[in-house]
């Protein structure tokens, strides 16, 4: 019996797990690791950055940022998609503005945006933070849309749909709440939201490497060098990789639409652990799970709050979009940041990315 699950396992195994080298640990374990996926072509490049007690303790970049060029990924400076850590961001600014008493979590969204066509229920701002307010997700070709929407031209994808649930019943995660959310913070402060997400938080925070996603792809308003070190996005197919279908993401900024490298959403995250930040009332309102009939849905507003394999508790977000995958997951008890970006739609390796988080975290007990 037991050779035969020796041998089923054996055939589900992973080229990843059957080139690992057992004997390896700490760092050279997940150097092997993320090596392998660039050897076994799973991904065309990498960045990692791993805090832990406000020092960096590993930064490193894996295979190429453009492979047709072959220029090879810099943690420092490759700016990728960071996709759905965007929402970390995004909440990161909608906790200013509730701080400076600019907008309130439990008023209805219509009394910010009093032209979004009325439902067969009210909902909150709360509750498209948690994704409770049973706005839908995409529909067909929407993921990949390349239309140069602003935020408020972009309701018309999705405003005359019906709500999936009665809010606060249930969860759908989806990015289109966040484009509420987005579009209510520019009502109710007369600011752009990308100006106000800049002020208030990529320069206090020192994020100078990143930036949303232009409404025109061309008109990058950054500095030339970081400009000239923009991955190329990439979608990996069985004869290998191509570059990604053009997309626009500017309408969805705060869902998804950022870019960085991942040594300043290592920065990023390490700023919430910073003396104080997690015992701030509204900062702890922000990371705290929500729940629906006793259970948990594991996400806070804009933020995954959830538990690892081994129980350990962290914050933060995994994201997936055209041409990029991100985790950014912080360890408050650990004092430890992982930031890991790559320029690849969906490579399906995050029990691999899973595998160096949690050889990091043991190596540090």
């Amino acid at each position: 019996m037991n050779s035969f699950l020796t041998y089923l396992k054996s055939i589900f195994t992973s080229e990843s797990e059957l080139h690992q080298q057992p004997s390896l640990k700490g760092k050279a374990k997940v150097d092997d690791l993320l090596n392998t996926l660039i050897a076994e072509k799973k991904l065309p490049g990498l960045a990692i950055t791993v805090r832990k007690q406000g020092e960096e303790v590993f930064q490193k970049g894996y295979g190429f940022a453009d492979i047709e060029a072959n220029i090879k990924v810099d943690p420092k400076r490759t700016v990728f998609r960071i996709a759905s850590v965007s929402k970390n961001i995004a909440a990161t600014a909608l906790a200013q503005m509730v701080k400076e008493n600019g907008i309130d979590l439990d008023a209805s969204l219509y009394d910010y945006v009093p032209y979004f066509p009325k439902k067969e229920y009210d909902f909150t701002i709360r509750q498209l933070a948690n994704h409770t307010a049973g706005i839908r997700g995409y529909k067909g070709m929407e993921y990949g849309l390349n239309q140069p929407f602003s935020i408020k031209e972009s309701l018309r994808i999705f405003k005359d749909d019906d709500l999936l649930f009665k809010p606060g019943t249930d969860y759908h995660y989806n990015s289109f709440d966040w484009v509420l959310i987005s579009l209510a913070m520019q009502e109710a402060s007369g600011v752009s939201f990308e100006n106000y997400v800049r002020e208030k938080v990529l320069l206090p925070m020192g994020l100078l490497n990143t930036f949303g996603e232009p409404i025109e792809s061309d008109k990058i308003e950054i500095d030339e060098e970081v400009a000239g070190h923009m991955a190329t996005f990439y979608s990996r197919r069985k004869s290998g990789f191509r570059k990604a279908m053009p997309v626009n993401n500017h309408y969805k900024l705060a869902g998804g639409g950022y870019l960085s490298t991942s040594e300043d959403i290592a920065n990023f995250g390490q700023a919430y652990l910073k003396d104080g930040i997690l015992k701030d009332k509204v900062i702890s309102e922000f990371l705290t799970a929500e729940k629906i009939g006793g259970k948990s849905t594991y996400y806070g507003l804009g933020w995954q709050v959830s538990l690892d394999a081994s129980g350990r508790s962290y914050f933060g977000h995994v994201g997936n979009g055209v041409g990029g995958y991100s985790n950014l997951f912080i360890y408050p008890k650990e004092e430890m940041v992982f930031s890991i970006l790559t320029n690849c739609t969906n490579p399906r390796i995050q029990d691999v990315l899973d595998a160096a988080v949690n050889t990091f975290l043991v190596d540090s007990q």
